[in-house]
């Protein structure tokens, strides 16, 4: 063990060999343990700061993010030196010095490296063609060459990504919303083959293909082809299959730079390094020779070098620790993993492949959804080993800190998927590891919580960006946040504390307080909000949000007046974009009552513009694969023809399914389509914090399932019975009575009530039935609002609807209207006449159109006409994929 340095002598010079995030991790863990007697160097070959490799995929998107790891500032203490440009290529133990490739030579008392590892490289012709994803450097130049590629070649460009693992996938991810066309190739049978089991793994595969994800399997490329001038046209795998691309991306894992470690050429090999590199350490992050360490990847315990944050940091605290007298030593390797990926939902952690003897598995599958949940456990079911989750990973949180603990349920409780609701309750116990990027347990949370002993007077901590930054729990991979911010929550109910409700880091009202200001005060810009009660730029959440009030309190044009850029992609396209780039085209068709005159357009729509037709699950007609520039012309002959939108697209009122009722059906009580066209009439438009669907039932017998719904009516023989909350998907429910036996006026007037109350009082993006559910006595709360107005504003709500009601527009018809609104439906800016000929369709076995497979594609890139049926299918015809939502 090294002695603790005193503050009377010469201080003892360390030298840090690297400047990635590890590096920097020892670097302030030093700082925190007190530089009195040290002076630390740190040699990084990069010209930045020491910044967040876990966060590379937003830097692959947004050039000008910051990534900085820490504050700049600690860099100005007098006892820390960051020397940029300077790469470390020689080390002579016996003089205890370093050189670096400049010339420059830095003697030490101690050597911490941290030089960190390399991205790995295909050993195939064509690899000097490719780009890597592992620094600032390697994603600026991938983004510069896609939105190169994009103008050079006037089309999507086609992104392969070489590795189905994390990084991969966040590759691919990332290049998609470069707006290219994300295509994966991997060698394993399944995707994330390293933290996924095969059953999780198939599930992921059927949620990255949804995603509109081209993915290549079980089959290894062999060479990456190009043309004459050196660019890339596509990859030959080694059975034959060659896969169009325009840029290839490697992602296949890092290998250590254990350079240093390794003897030259004649020498005497020192180091012991591992079978697959990385030098040799001792279980506190010693090498075999006095004075020399080694953290992150590079670092070999165990006959392991792994690329994750969590271990780099504590062999960082570790090392730190020893040189202040300490004896920590490291626990071994934290492998836990959640994707950060949007729209798909991927957590692996502990022994997740049950290769403990005797473990247990308890698995939920339903490969249908892309769902997979396991739970490892001990033999007799209550201590927890591991977990995958797959679709739906809500149970990660609350498990990962009880790893090697005893359940406080029986696990099939945790599964969530498996209709057993939200994983329990679970009090954490204070050594439970919280934030394993940072080793910070529930006990530290708790304390600092309570009072901060590194803030002045002991200050208790009660916002959760203080908090962070108090503990560093959640700093880096984020993933720990959830359970961090409901810590804080509990811990301040418990003390009595309100707990903020803040919508996002930029705006401190709640959703609720947001909606009451903006309408009290008559806002009508993004901009006048965030003047008066946000910071900064906003973000993803608080924009589309208060786009969503301001669309709910005001029927102005929704991408008027700047608020289009607020707006997810598919109220900007006011069409649904499916997975191949394409969009659905769904016209209202109130109650599902439609003239036979009206199926006709409809019909010569969809055989014009080669669609794709369904009937949907709420009695309408989708058309499928129209491309950007084709919305306006399809939309153009719908109107002309009486149609209007049927906003599939919004976060808003969908359809009003409704069974024939008494004008047919002999067992109808009331007539359930009239009151069906009537009430979607009314509330067509209407802009709410989640999507609204509506169903009338002319008898008991409940054809059109209306209790499935958010408001369901259905017909007795004295009027109309009112259900409310009810909603389908992952965690159905079944709507409740909230009054019976209504006329027609009440039963609009409660509908009016209770719609508004819920887009005045709802979370964004929070449904009906967990609305209802949250609310202080739930059903009775929702009756003596609506029904008996206890809170006096039943007038007031009714008088909204009727605003909405009366300046209700069709956003089509009015985007028709203005050349100056047609202009963004464009496949590219920069080439207005330009159609996106990437998209290819064929004949499927029913007589319709279908995305072509990849085997197609290329068939089709070969010859211009392929023939089905008797259907022509030509490259640049929309792809029919996706389903309403």
């Amino acid at each position: 063990m090294t002695e603790q340095t005193s503050s009377t002598e010469t201080p003892r010079r360390i030298v840090v060999a690297g400047g990635g995030p590890a590096a920097h991790r020892f670097a302030d863990a030093m700082h925190a343990r007190g530089l009195d007697g040290w002076h630390v160097t740190v040699l990084t070959e990069e010209a930045h700061l020491p910044y967040d490799r876990v966060a590379l995929s937003k830097a692959l998107t947004d050039g000008g993010v910051d990534l900085t790891l820490g504050t700049a500032s600690m860099w100005d203490h007098g006892s820390l030196d960051l020397r940029t440009g300077e790469r470390v290529v020689r080390i002579n133990a016996e003089a205890k010095s370093v050189e670096t490739a400049a010339g420059s030579v830095f003697e030490y008392d101690e050597l911490v490296v941290a030089t960190g590892s390399n991205a790995a490289r295909l050993p195939i012709p064509g690899n000097e063609l490719t780009h890597v994803y592992r620094t600032l450097e390697d994603v600026w130049a991938i983004n510069k060459t896609i939105a190169e590629l994009t103008v050079k070649l006037g089309r999507k460009v086609n992104a392969v990504t070489i590795g189905g693992g994390l990084l991969g996938l966040e590759s691919a991810a990332g290049t998609e919303q470069l707006g290219a066309t994300p295509i994966v190739i991997d060698g394993s049978q399944w995707l994330m083959a390293t933290q996924l089991d095969e059953g999780a793994g198939q599930a992921m595969g059927r949620l990255i293909k949804a995603k509109g994800f081209e993915v290549h399997g079980g089959v290894y490329p062999s060479e990456v082809l190009s043309d004459d001038d050196g660019q890339v046209t596509g990859v030959l795998m080694a059975d034959g299959r060659i896969v169009d691309a325009d840029i290839v991306i490697v992602a296949i894992g890092v290998r250590p730079r254990d350079e240093l470690f390794r003897a030259a050429e004649g020498e005497e090999q020192v180091f012991s390094l591992g079978p697959r590199g990385g030098v040799v350490i001792n279980d506190y992050c010693a090498t075999e020779i006095p004075g020399i360490w080694a953290i992150g990847e590079v670092a070999n315990y165990g006959g392991m070098c792994l690329g994750l944050v969590a271990p780099a940091n504590t062999m960082a605290e570790i090392v730190a620790d020893r040189l202040h007298g300490g004896d920590a030593t490291f626990p071994g390797f934290d492998t836990a993993t959640k994707l950060k990926l949007s729209g798909v939902d991927v957590a692996s952690f502990g022994d997740a492949f049950a290769k403990t003897e005797h473990a247990l598995e308890i698995v939920y599958a339903d490969p249908a959804r892309g769902v997979y949940q396991k739970i490892v456990t001990t033999d007799d079911a209550k201590t927890l080993l591991g977990g995958i989750f797959v679709g739906d990973a809500s149970p990660y949180m609350s498990l990962r800190p009880l790893l090697g603990r005893e359940l406080p349920a029986e696990p099939g409780a945790f599964l969530s998927a498996a209709g057993g609701g939200d994983a329990p309750e679970t009090e954490l116990p204070d050594d439970a590891t919280l934030c394993s990027c940072n080793n910070v347990t529930a006990g530290t949370i708790r304390d600092t919580i309570n009072g901060c002993g590194a803030c002045e007077g002991n200050a208790p901590v009660q916002e959760l960006g203080e908090l962070k930054g108090c503990t560093r729990a959640g700093t880096q991979c984020g993933s720990c946040v959830p359970m961090l911010k409901k810590l804080l929550e509990t811990e301040l109910t418990k003390s009595g504390v309100e707990v903020s409700k803040a919508l996002c880091e930029h705006i401190e009202l709640s959703r609720q307080e947001l909606f009451e200001t903006i309408r009290v005060l008559e806002l009508t810009s993004f901009e006048e909000i965030m003047a008066k009660y946000g910071t900064g730029e906003g973000c993803d959440i608080c924009k589309p949000t208060i786009a969503n009030i301001l669309a709910s309190q005001n029927s102005a044009y929704v991408l008027d007046a700047g608020r289009g850029t607020l707006q997810d992609t598919n109220d900007r396209a006011l069409a649904n974009m499916q997975k191949d780039g394409t969009y659905s085209v769904v016209p209202r068709i109130a109650g599902g009552e439609i003239t036979p005159k009206k199926l006709g357009v409809i019909a010569a729509v969809a055989e014009k513009y080669n669609l794709y037709t369904k009937i949907t699950g709420g009695q309408r007609i989708d058309m499928f694969g129209a491309r950007l520039e084709e919305l306006p012309e399809i939309w153009k002959e719908l109107v002309d023809a009486g149609f209007e939108s049927g906003q599939a697209y919004g976060k808003s009122l969908r359809t009003v399914k409704s069974c024939v009722g008494s004008t047919w059906c002999r067992f109808g009580v009331q007539d359930s389509v009239a009151m069906a066209i009537q009430l979607e009439l009314r509330y067509r438009g209407l802009r709410s914090p989640h999507k609204l669907k509506m169903g009338v039932s002319g008898c008991a017998r409940e054809c059109a399932e209306a209790r499935g719904k958010d408001v369901g009516v259905i017909a007795t023989a004295d009027g109309w019975n009112l259900y409310v909350g009810g909603n389908g998907g992952a965690t159905p429910a079944h709507a409740q009575l909230l009054a019976k036996d209504l006329d027609d006026e009440t039963l609009i007037k409660y509908i009016d009530r209770y719609f508004m109350y819920y887009i005045r009082t709802a979370d964004r993006l929070q449904r009906t039935a967990r609305w209802q559910e949250e609310l202080d006595g739930g059903i009775k709360h929702v009756e003596d609002v609506v029904v008996k107005d206890t809170l006096g504003i039943a007038e007031d709500l009714e008088a909204a609807m009727a605003k909405h009601v009366d300046t209700y527009i069709d956003e089509w018809a009015d985007t028709l209207k203005d050349p100056e609104r047609l202009r963004r439906f464009r496949s590219f800016v920069n080439a207005p006449d330009q159609k996106d000929d990437s998209i290819t369709f064929v004949p499927d076995e029913r007589g319709q159109m279908r995305p072509a497979t990849a085997e197609e594609k290329a068939a089709a890139a070969q010859q211009p006409v392929l023939l089905g049926a008797s259907i022509a299918v030509r490259p640049g015809t929309p792809a029919p994929v996706g389903n309403e939502a």
